[in-house]
């Protein structure tokens, strides 16, 4: 699936909840689901600078190049945002993921039912998110 096509999946699914209650909740039901970050990738190099509560994010290749991020937070509001960013932007080539514009965020309403720190903290993800497709594709550029 494309990082679009999922994204549009995501957009369907929050249209169903009218109400940003139901949408919080479903936030955290998402959050609920996804698996914990092992202890070992829970250090400060994997830490989001810039979020209200703890996040780690951290990546990995896949066999066929594409990135594979994982991650974890101590708030499940924020653990559901990042759970979407995973199933947005995990198992994506580095191109991909530098080249997606992440609509997905306005057209659910985030940006705007978000604190303004989690607002800068969902910014923060993203961007680092992005650093990890760009250091992958510096190495794939190196080989």
């Amino acid at each position: 699936m494309t990082i679009n096509e999922t994204q549009d999946e995501i957009i369907e699914e929050f249209e169903g909840l009218t109400d940003w209650m139901d949408r919080y909740a479903y936030l955290i039901e998402l959050g609920s689901s996804l698996p914990p970050l092992p202890e070992q990738e829970k250090v400060p190099a994997n830490l989001i600078e810039g979020c209200q509560s703890r996040v780690w994010i951290a990546a990995d290749r896949g066999a066929d190049k594409t990135v594979d991020f994982h991650a974890d937070s101590d708030a499940l509001i924020v653990k559901g945002i990042v759970s979407l960013l995973l199933r947005v932007l995990s198992g994506h080539t580095p191109d991909e993921i530098l080249g997606a514009d992440l609509y997905f965020i306005d057209r659910i309403g985030l940006s705007e039912h978000l604190s303004p720190t989690r607002s800068n903290g969902l910014v923060a993800m993203v961007k680092q998110m992005r650093n990890y497709a760009t250091a992958f594709k510096m190495l794939d550029s190196a080989s």
